[in-house]
């Protein structure tokens, strides 16, 4: 069955670009807004009306490029916060020598702010740090003289720029982080599953060789042997395996990838458990089942079957072929419940710890990991000389 790859790709920092993109046109409108309101502060009005007409056109120009990182390049950064000085640097041309003293806004007013916080979400605290100190050494030059609203103003925007760009670094280092131990996650799942499949076919005809190889003696010894030999390496294999190194996006600031494999629900139409179960059912096998179907999504329904068959096989290696078993079906509100039940001897103390301590998984792939994946649960009780009972559980979606 084709499978298909998923990838998620997480960034924080989508939203910051966002809210900065909006930021820069309303504090450009509230700039042009302060020089309509209050003309009689200015000098030379026209230096003003020029200066503002290039930040209108620029800011409108330039809102595709602080849409993203990738856009917000080193080179328009320096262009946009040279904008930003240029205008601060004008005021003293533009405006009355009184207003400056009055502490009047500067012609870019708070749009300067926009220009710092780009270079904060694109380069982290260390950028802001940089961007703020030219503006601050602006607006002194700007004022001729440190006052008190001076001071107050570069310093808020320089502690206010670098603790967004701290947030940032922060941020993508959890991005990272997170997409490694998703990717850890889906890389863990895709290994039990082929472990399962491993283990349902490759293991159980391996085991079966070699058995029938010693019962049968001579040059089929030797293959049996061989075929042992071959099932001790591969669940070896099976039950180390290694991990993908995660992949994540070359430029960190375009957030954290991350890959999955996943199976397609077919056309996703609920499946009759019961139909699933049925082939199961055989002279030493009795499959107790509701009188009405059991659906499932496909992926549950095959799942849970596969870990009755599982289940089955473990009956007919280590109680043997001809020992009886029962499949007991319940279709409760919330959740299947099948029963898989045998009339052996039961399972000695310590022997599934054992077992999985010499790579034979089928208990934890086969039956708990097809449950765990599903959200669901396996549960084996066994009692010495009263048989083994597995139940599995699998909630309804």
């Amino acid at each position: 069955m084709a499978r298909r790859e998923r990838v998620m790709r997480m960034s924080v920092e989508l939203p910051l670009w966002r809210a900065l993109s909006a930021y820069r046109v309303l504090t450009m409108l509230y700039a042009i807004g302060l020089f309509v309101a209050a003309t009689g502060r200015f000098a030379h009005p026209w230096v003003a009306v020029g200066y503002y007409a290039v930040l209108f056109v620029w800011t409108l120009a330039t809102l595709p490029r602080v849409a993203n990182a990738a856009s917000c390049t080193k080179r328009f950064l320096a262009v946009d916060l040279a904008v930003a000085l240029t205008g601060i640097l004008l005021t003293p041309v533009a405006v009355t020598h009184h207003s400056i003293v009055d502490g009047g806004p500067t012609l870019p007013s708070i749009w300067t702010a926009g220009s710092v916080l780009a270079f904060a979400i694109k380069g982290g605290w260390r950028w802001a740090a940089f961007a703020s100190t030219l503006v601050a050494a602006a607006n002194l030059v700007e004022r001729g003289a440190p006052t008190r609203d001076t001071v107050h103003n570069v310093i808020l925007v320089w502690v206010a720029s670098i603790a967004i760009g701290y947030v940032v670094e922060v941020a993508r280092a959890s991005e990272l982080t997170l997409a490694r131990a998703l990717e850890i996650e889906a890389a863990t799942r895709e290994r039990e599953r082929l472990a399962r499949d491993i283990h349902d076919g490759v293991l159980q005809v391996l085991a079966m060789v070699q058995r029938r190889g010693s019962a049968l003696g001579g040059e089929a010894a030797e293959l049996g042997r061989m075929a042992g030999e071959q099932e001790v390496a591969l669940r070896t294999l099976v039950s180390g395996g290694l991990l993908p190194v995660s992949r994540v996006s070359e430029d960190a600031a375009l957030g954290a990838v991350v890959r999955a494999v996943e199976e397609p629900d077919d056309d996703g139409s609920p499946v009759d458990l019961r139909v699933l179960l049925a082939r199961y059912a055989t002279a030493r096998v009795t499959l107790s089942e509701p009188g009405a179907p059991v659906p499932l999504t496909p992926v549950a329904a095959r799942e849970l079957a596969a870990a009755v068959g599982a289940a089955l096989d473990n009956v007919r290696k280590h109680v043997g072929e001809s020992a009886r078993a029962w499949i007991l079906v319940e279709d409760e509100p919330d959740t299947v419940i099948v029963t898989v039940r045998d009339d052996g001897p039961g399972i000695p103390e310590g022997r599934l710890a054992q077992a999985e301590g010499e790579g034979r998984l089928g208990v934890v792939l086969s039956i708990r990991g097809r449950l765990r994946g599903l959200g669901g649960a396996a549960e084996l009780i066994s009692v010495p000389g009263q048989g083994t009972e597995v139940e599995l559980k699998v909630p309804k979606v």
